[in-house]
């Protein structure tokens, strides 16, 4: 281990990384539990009959699918403002501080009893903001802590990965429990008390980051920098006065909407957004010719993503229902939560990660490690094997037999495996493809990739309609025809993406 007297801050050693590494691993544990205590109960809340004792909504499976989609989708299309506002105004460092900030203060409104629908939209979208801040820029400041790059960074991006999943494993078995057992409320509260641990944690832990995402960025003219923080932080208030009207146009019934429209046209605008930024960067960006190339390999893998996430984001609505109506889950008197299914993810990636990032490395030494576009073929084929095999857990759930958990299970075993391949690859990959200036924005696109996906998943679940369960099979059938068609596109063309990277490990 090397000598922490002889380093700076942001580079003492610890089992071979920068300390920093740790303290973004645990402030994004606490995130996590946060986020995923939340997607294991936001559809069973909303769905749940309006008159039990649990606090539940009442509304239809199609809104409640609908409003997840939604939300898990708004919460990555944050991440580009969110990426934008480091980029410019506060860095990384403090735009991690208020998203935290945020996203306990969305919990804790969600965790209010009284309020119905509207409350929630309300806490949801605090939550969205906060989001926006942390995600992107957490994973920005452990790529800036490898500045060196290579296998290192990709190692590093698998350890702080586990903390993710770590998170995403404790979230749901207390948010559930309470949740479920008591009343959702208390889930909400739980997750929001997560996010408190992780912002004392992060502030107490944040001088051994040193000056990674310490700052925004600098053009060098004092003068021009300060109009651009100003037209900066003008934006920002407009951006929030704008939420503020339309909730209160909201609240007084002079605007209104269908949710499963406004989920259907959220995903055409991201998927537009996504579109024009990338033309904007290769057409204005002022990228020399390998730039652009890289560019365009990071909107290549965003499409991969985009169909990757639109399967495995299923977890929170259509395979969360399946736990809950269709799987048996009573055991020797005790009925298992139907959210602790989702621990079954991140319980492998966190056996698994690290088997991963030292298989990398040890294909790396061989000159075998498969390229960036070959591991997006892997990630994109297992997820569909994944639903292949709830094609015949369905088969058995329309006999009217509840189906063994076993199903589920080698779903999210295959599931784990393909994010395994895919996730923490693609995140390395683009703080390794992105143009310097670009950095944080681009992160945000990898997210924005995220967003359009779990829209689109949420719409899809809403498909799965309980009084008809003979279509439930055909439908998960589709799911693994696009998912496995769009692995194996990767694979045909891994060789054209493979020179377009060019050089870059």
């Amino acid at each position: 281990m090397a000598s922490t007297e002889t380093m700076p801050a942001g580079r003492k050693m610890l089992f071979g990384h920068p300390i920093g590494l740790y303290t973004l691993f645990f402030t994004e544990m606490w995130e996590r539990a946060s986020y995923y205590g939340n997607r294991a109960l936001l559809v069973l809340f909303l769905v749940d009959a309006i008159n039990n004792h649990r606090g539940g909504l009442g509304i239809t499976t199609e809104n409640a699918t609908a409003i997840y989609g939604l939300y898990t989708g708004c919460v990555y299309l944050m991440t580009l403002v969110g990426g934008w506002v480091a980029d410019r105004l506060l860095g990384q460092q403090r735009s991690v501080w208020y998203g935290g900030i945020f996203i306990a203060l969305g919990n804790a409104i969600l965790a209010i009893p009284a309020g119905g629908l509207p409350l929630v939209f309300v806490g949801l979208t605090v939550i969205i903001l906060g989001t926006g801040l942390l995600k992107p820029n957490v994973s920005v400041i452990v790529g800036q802590l490898y500045p060196e790059g290579g296998v290192s960074r990709d190692s590093g991006f698998s350890i702080f990965y586990s903390g993710i999943n770590l998170g995403a494993f404790l979230g749901p078995i207390f948010a559930s429990y309470f949740g479920e057992r008591y009343n959702w409320h208390y889930g909400f509260l739980v997750a929001s008390i997560g996010m408190l641990l992780g912002l004392f944690q992060y502030r107490l832990m944040r001088p051994y980051l040193g000056g990674a995402g310490l700052t925004a960025y600098h053009s060098g003219d004092a003068s021009r920098d300060a109009v651009v923080r100003r037209r900066g932080w003008q934006t920002v208030g407009g951006g929030l006065l704008a939420l503020v009207v339309i909730a209160f146009l909201l609240d007084i019934g002079a605007l209104r909407f269908d949710i499963v429209w406004l989920a259907s046209a959220i995903s055409v605008f991201i998927f537009a957004l996504a579109v024009a930024y990338f033309a904007y960067v290769l057409r204005f960006g002022g990228l020399d010719a390998t730039e652009k190339k890289q560019v365009v390999v990071i909107f290549l893998l965003f499409l991969g993503a985009a169909v990757f996430w639109s399967g495995f984001e299923q977890a929170g609505s259509s395979l969360n229902i399946f736990a809950a109506d269709y799987t048996r889950r009573t055991f020797f008197g005790f009925e298992i939560p139907a959210g602790w299914f989702q621990i079954i993810n991140p319980w492998f990636i966190i056996i698994l990660a690290p088997v991963f990032g030292h298989l990398w490395v040890v294909l790396a030494r061989r000159n075998l490690n498969p390229s960036v576009p070959l591991k997006f073929g892997l990630g994109l084929v297992q997820l569909g094997l994944g639903f292949l095999v709830m094609v015949f857990a369905a088969k058995v759930a329309v006999t009217g037999d509840k189906a063994l958990p076993t199903w589920l299970i080698i779903t999210y075993l295959l599931h784990t495996t393909a994010e395994l391949c895919l996730s923490p690859v693609g995140l390395s990959a683009v703080t390794k493809l992105a143009p310097a200036r670009y950095l944080s924005q681009m992160m945000g696109t990898w997210f924005l990739a995220d967003s359009l996906g779990s829209v689109m998943a949420g719409l899809a679940a809403g498909r799965f309609n309980p009084q008809d369960l003979h279509e439930m099979p055909r439908l998960f059938l589709q799911i693994v025809y696009i998912t496995v068609g769009a692995g194996i596109l990767f694979f045909i063309f891994s060789k054209p993406m493979r020179k377009l990277i060019g050089n870059v490990q």
